[in-house]
């Protein structure tokens, strides 16, 4: 830790996470001599939790990352990590920018959809994980819409099921096809899942359930039973993969390449690391974390508050966190909420129709309130700490 001068803050990403971050860092840290340089290639902000409403060729907000940290101090650099050095504390820029020397990094790289695991997914498939390739994918539909033909949505998630809906929606005229290694929405409840369905059928979606696509071609998709399946559009939502940089760098990591975090969200081996969102290997008592925006946002807010502690010298709790709810968009008109437990498993209460269209605006708007709030005062953003599931990590 540098104890002589000004104590350099480096956050690494300004998705949803990051930016929650470098926000609540410059309220938390407002008193202290400290500078925070908030790092990311575009200087766009992306909602990801919208994507799928843009490549149905839905407007949303343009927000910038400059707008976003004006006037809290944060110094925005619009550039890409491309390497670190965890012994000098050093990160490097591309396209010529100077290099940044840190003495607390925060890793939110974040994740995005891998196309690398099946042949052909890379070429032929279309991803929701930037939002110009969904905007051009949205073009791209509307051809084929005015040709009636055919789009196959890869992954039954939650991100495969609202694409599917949302195109199937906004394109009445195309066959849309699901096709599901396991039982859309089979982490949801029997009467979430049935009301899920339902309306599915209702937009004419056509599921293939337990099956897999061995090779995606530029007008089909091949499964793992040898059948073609015709698609004049294919969009990828399945599988994960995160940034390697980590794990180039010597930092550990885990098989996904996601850094290895003790109890307080630091790297297991360059504690100055704090490792949140996608980007963390985080356990709990109930079990290991996945990746979402509910998750992430708790870490980051968690991450802020822990800096600010050590900066100051005071012990930190170890994180703490439950999983609430899985909000599912179907469409513009219809919804699915399923209340969880801790440990994602799902609970008697689910909501439905318009009250769960409310509530999943309000869940996919709260990230863009938080960030205004924070700019004054940190924001709390957690629904559950997970209660008795994890108080033994207390």
């Amino acid at each position: 830790m540098n104890t002589t001068g000004t104590h350099e803050i480096v956050v690494l990403g300004a998705g949803y996470t990051g930016l929650l971050a470098a926000l609540q860092l410059s309220t938390r840290t407002r008193k202290l001599d400290t500078h925070i340089t908030l790092v990311n290639p575009s200087g766009r902000f992306t909602e990801r939790l919208r994507m799928h409403q843009i490549a149905a060729g839905q407007e949303l907000g343009d927000h910038r990352i400059a707008d976003l940290v004006a006037g809290t101090g944060i110094d925005f650099r619009q550039a890409a990590a491309t390497a670190i050095d965890p012994d000098a504390r050093i990160v490097t820029l591309g396209d010529g920018h100077a290099p940044l020397r840190y003495d607390t990094l925060v890793y939110a790289l974040g994740s995005a959809t891998d196309t690398g695991q099946v042949p052909g997914a890379n070429d032929h498939a279309w991803t929701l994980n930037d939002p110009r390739l969904a905007r051009r994918f949205s073009i791209r539909l509307n051809e084929i819409a005015a040709q009636g033909g055919s789009v196959t949505v890869c992954g039954g998630g939650l991100t495969g099921i609202e694409a599917a809906a949302e195109i199937a929606e906004a394109h009445p005229e195309l066959t849309v096809t699901l096709i599901s290694n396991a039982e859309p929405g089979a982490m949801m409840g029997d009467r979430a899942r049935a009301h899920l369905n339902r309306a599915l059928d209702r937009f004419g979606i056509e599921r293939i359930v337990g099956a897999k696509v061995t090779k995606v071609l530029p007008d089909a998709v091949r499964l793992d039973t040898g059948e073609l399946i015709h698609s004049d559009m294919t969009l990828w939502t399945t599988g994960v993969r995160v940034s390697p940089l980590a794990a180039t760098a010597g930092i550990d990591t885990d098989a996904k390449g996601l850094i290895r975090t003790d109890a307080t969200l630091r790297s297991i081996s360059h504690p100055d690391i704090h490792a949140i969102g996608d980007a963390a290997a985080i356990d709990q008592a109930w079990g290991p974390v996945h990746g979402t925006c509910q998750s992430g946002l708790p870490t980051a807010a968690y991450t802020a508050r822990t800096i600010a502690k050590l900066l100051r010298g005071k012990t930190v709790k170890p994180f703490r966190f439950g999983y609430f709810h899985q909000p599912v968009s179907l469409g513009r008109k219809d919804a699915v909420i399923q209340f969880t437990n801790a440990d994602d498993t799902p609970k008697r209460w689910y909501l439905k129709g318009k009250a769960a269209v409310t509530y999943k605006e309000q869940v996919s708007g709260s990230p863009l309130t938080s960030y205004a709030v924070s700019k004054r005062v940190p924001m709390p953003v957690q629904l559950s700490k997970g209660g008795r599931a994890t108080r033994s990590r207390a």
